[in-house]
């Protein structure tokens, strides 16, 4: 370490997890080159990081909010880019951090010259940046309830807050704790709360529970429940609003406009069969990831119509969310095909969002860009799509379209 070089991470290196900060170091020598660094561990011990070579000004500094990256894991200037370009030591690996009261921290380092990515030791400053995905004053609640079980988030004050149930295929709790951190009531539910080999089909009653259980808080005002869902979830969010009550706003996020996977029963009953799927049209590439997109069927097929969630039923508001590049399946064909059955019926209660060159996978911003992982039901690494700078992007605007969206639709009733 150099007693004269300092990292600083500004205004303060404890943040919320979808908190920009400002990257600083003083104390270089002019123009000198140096490489600043990234490094973190997700929840399940998986190292991830980032490298980027700056070169100083004239005074030894090198701001990340104002210099190019010369190169590394990204190139240009792209204050948060340590954060979003940091890769995993093994490949097709998720960044996994679902759990609200573990705060993610990301250890930051400069290092004299152009460094090595597994040379250890020789920082010139190091500081660790505390990334929080829950805020001071918002409560975390296990909740059990009838058949479902889930997570509740109560921001800090008496309410009334806007309701919001969050639709994740696998639990997690990222995105519901930091919308509860912009005001909102937000309960957590995992579409799949068992393996997905182990499940003959999906009961929409468990979901409907879950939204009465919102609807019944103090807290929670206005007589509407928002839904955010993406992939899978998506169509169990459209479900929701076509086959129940309650439900006032939907955030649909690269699903499908049909029910996928398995059969959804409501009231003892199918109300939706399964949209067809050729898995021998996967395509295998050279990173040993597969392309699912073309092998997903096709809602407008008359096979199909039974699978397709019948939205004009609904009346609640939807914000459609669309990727280009998504390889997981044809989102923006699916958000299309939904527009225009409404545009038919009349309706005029949504909108649509479609980002170019954004993948599959739009979380909250700033955590590490996932190009392929895992995928859940297939069990097997796929392509999630998308090209990092423009997925980044893309998920910065959409998280504050998204609470726009559900603070102008659920508040308006208060």
């Amino acid at each position: 370490m150099s007693p004269q070089v300092r990292l600083m991470l500004l205004p303060s290196a404890r943040c919320l997890f979808d908190e920009p900060i400002q990257v600083k170091v003083d104390g270089l020598r002019p123009r000198q080159v140096v490489t600043m660094r990234a490094k973190a561990k997700d929840e399940r011990g998986v190292v991830f990081q980032s490298s980027a070579i700056y070169r100083a000004d004239m005074g030894g500094a090198v701001d990340l909010q104002r210099d190019p990256a010369l190169c590394g894991s990204y190139v240009g200037v792209e204050p948060m880019g340590l954060l979003w370009s940091m890769k995993a030591d093994m490949p097709h690996k998720y960044f996994h951090w679902s759990l609200a009261l573990n705060p993610h921290m990301v250890k930051f380092s400069v290092h004299d010259g152009v460094a090595e990515d597994d040379e250890e030791g020789g920082a010139l400053a190091e500081a660790t940046n505390e990334r929080c995905l829950i805020a001071d004053g918002v409560s975390r609640v296990v909740v059990k309830q009838g058949t479902f079980s889930g997570v509740l988030f109560t921001p800090p004050g008496e309410g009334p807050f806007p309701g919001v149930l969050d639709l994740c295929t696998f639990m997690s709790e990222k995105r519901a704790s930091l919308l509860a951190n912009k005001g909102f009531m937000v309960l957590t539910i995992a579409v799949f709360n068992d393996k997905p080999v182990n499940i003959k089909h999906l009961n929409l009653d468990y979901f409907e529970e879950a939204v009465q259980f919102l609807q019944q808080q103090p807290k929670v005002g206005g007589k509407g429940i928002g839904v955010i869902s993406r992939s899978k979830g998506g169509d169990i969010g459209l479900s929701l609003s076509s086959f129940t009550s309650g439900v006032e706003a939907v955030v649909w996020i690269n699903g499908c406009s049909a029910n996928i996977g398995f059969p959804l029963h409501y009231k003892n009953r199918e109300v939706l069969s399964v949209l067809g799927s050729n898995v021998s049209k996967l395509l295998p590439t050279p990173s040993g990831a597969s392309i699912v997109k073309f092998a997903v069927g096709d809602p407008e097929t008359k096979e199909n119509q039974g699978s397709v969630v019948p939205i004009e039923k609904a009346k609640a508001h939807f914000l459609f969310v669309a990727s280009e590049d998504d390889l997981n399946w044809d989102s923006k064909a699916f958000m299309e095909g939904m527009a225009q059955r409404l545009k038919r019926e009349g309706k005029k209660n949504f909108e649509t969002v479609c980002y170019p060159r954004a993948g599959h996978l739009l979380e909250p911003p700033y955590g590490p860009y996932c190009h392929a992982g895992l995928h859940g039901m297939l069990r097997a690494p796929v392509l999630w799509g998308g090209e990092p700078k423009a997925h980044i992007d893309a998920e910065v605007h959409l998280w504050k379209k998204i609470e726009n969206f559900f603070r102008t639709r659920l508040t308006s009733k208060l």
